[in-house]
């Protein structure tokens, strides 16, 4: 394997999975996969999946949850192609079950391959394989930042300086840009990263052709006028290039459908097996110390900003200040039994319902009354971006200790900050880990739960 460029991983990772789902199907399941040509059937279905999916060419800053989507949706398809064949041949031998119990041993080895792969990969490029030469031409303050990603030693990178008109005192000053080509000509150098504020069109089109005839890629970075965001986004239209400034993970048809699906299944199983005992009692205890509803309703802003009633039991005697004013500490408004419920969270149990009926998440940013957004709007910087995304019972800004009471300014920035780095950041296992934070600071307990 070359030392360099290290060809062959990609080919390894191939085999191995083929190793990993002829072997298991051989072992678990040898009358089926020897019958016919099921054997060249299953290799078949997996090859062109993964082609059609472009799923093994990696990137070097790619891990294990990079392209998490390409890999279920991998395995959804290849168990498709897996069950066709039994229509067609009928050569299924064993339940239903048993091949879903095959499938999923089959996944399970391949999931374990795939993260074994991203350790090993890092820890080949730490010890020097799998490298890349790479050097700017042009020196702005993007080089700085990228720099930061050239000298990750797990990235594979092996940064040899740059080239700039204004000298430098920088021990990775290689000399004026003129003599640029000499020194990629003389060196073996993969990568050129190209700093686009620094040269004319004409100097950009000769760098581009020495790229070229020299087989060197070229990476040419924009002036961004320091409006660079985490959430922005490359678009060609036709051969114009387009930065989308706000792009997020949800954007995407297949993050949609799987938070879509995950709410489903998380509501259902609290509504059925939680709230169906849960309300009755909640009835009892909650009308038997205070006149009024079960349920506290309130108008809060959702996804776009569209209004809907957010449910909850209610916790509070009834008042004239329920949609204008938050609970806080010592609150005479609270009763005993909302107390206990909202230091438990049970208040926040209905929201199950919201989130059923697609007006709510299970993790999101949470929803706040209408007064409240139309306060903040105009005083709080990108207080709006929350919006662009469905409200959530819980979410990371709730983990992190900003739930209830805004009692500073800083409550609600740092409340808005980690809102839109979630929408920027969202996977199904971030929305895990605030599930099990949430459940676990419950527990807990937290200051600001009242």
């Amino acid at each position: 394997m070359s030392i360099k460029g290290s060809s062959l991983i990609i080919p390894i990772s191939i085999v191995v999975h083929l190793i990993i789902i002829n072997g298991t199907l051989y072992l678990l399941t040898p009358d089926t996969y020897t019958q016919n040509l099921n054997a060249l059937y299953y290799n078949f279905s997996w090859l062109l999946i993964t082609n059609a999916l472009d799923f093994y060419p990696t990137k070097r800053k790619e891990t294990f949850f990079t392209n998490i989507h390409k890999m279920l949706n991998l395995y959804t398809l290849f168990g498709l192609c897996y069950f066709a064949i039994f229509g067609f041949s009928n050569t299924a031998k064993g339940s239903t079950l048993f091949h879903v119990e095959v499938l999923l041993v089959i996944f399970l080895l391949l999931t374990l391959y795939r993260i074994f792969f991203y350790w090993a990969i890092r820890r080949y490029r730490f010890h020097g394989g799998n490298f890349v030469n790479v050097l700017a031409i042009g020196r702005d303050k993007n080089l700085k930042k990228i720099r930061k990603v050239f000298d990750d030693p797990y990235l594979g990178y092996r940064y040899k300086g740059f080239f700039d008109d204004s000298p430098s005192k920088s021990p990775t000053y290689l000399g004026k840009v003129k003599d640029a080509f000499d020194y990629v000509a003389k060196n073996s150098i993969d990568e050129i990263y190209c700093m686009a504020s620094k040269f004319s069109q004409k100097e950009l089109q000769r760098l581009i052709d020495f790229a070229d005839n020299n087989m060197i890629k070229l990476k040419v970075i924009p002036d961004n006028k320091e409006v660079f965001t985490r959430a922005m986004t490359l678009e060609m239209f036709d051969e114009i290039p387009v930065l989308n400034f706000r792009r997020q993970p949800l954007d995407t048809d297949y993050a949609k459908i799987v938070k879509r699906m995950f709410d489903l299944f998380f509501s259902s199983l609290v509504i059925v097996f939680v709230l169906s005992w849960l309300v009755p009692l909640m009835y009892v205890l909650i009308k038997a110390e205070s006149p009024g509803p079960l349920f506290f309703r309130q108008k809060r802003h959702g996804y776009k900003k569209r209004v809907f009633w957010c449910y909850k039991f209610r916790s509070m005697a009834p008042n004239a200040e329920s949609d204008s004013k938050m609970a806080t500490k010592n609150d005479m408004r609270v009763t005993k039994i909302g107390k206990f419920i909202r230091k438990t969270s049970i208040d926040e149990l209905p929201q199950f319902i919201n989130v059923f009926l697609g007006d709510m998440s299970v993790v999101g940013p949470r929803p706040h009354m209408e007064l409240h957004t139309e306060d903040y709007q105009g005083s709080v910087d990108k207080y709006l971006v929350r919006h662009f995304v469905k409200p959530g019972i819980t979410g990371l800004a709730q983990i992190r200790g900003y739930r209830g009471e805004v009692e500073r300014k800083s409550d609600i920035l740092n409340r808005i900050r980690l809102d839109v780095l979630y929408i920027e950041k969202w996977t199904l296992s971030l929305d895990l880990h605030i599930i099990f934070s949430t459940m676990r600071n419950v527990f807990a307990g937290e200051a600001k739960a009242y």
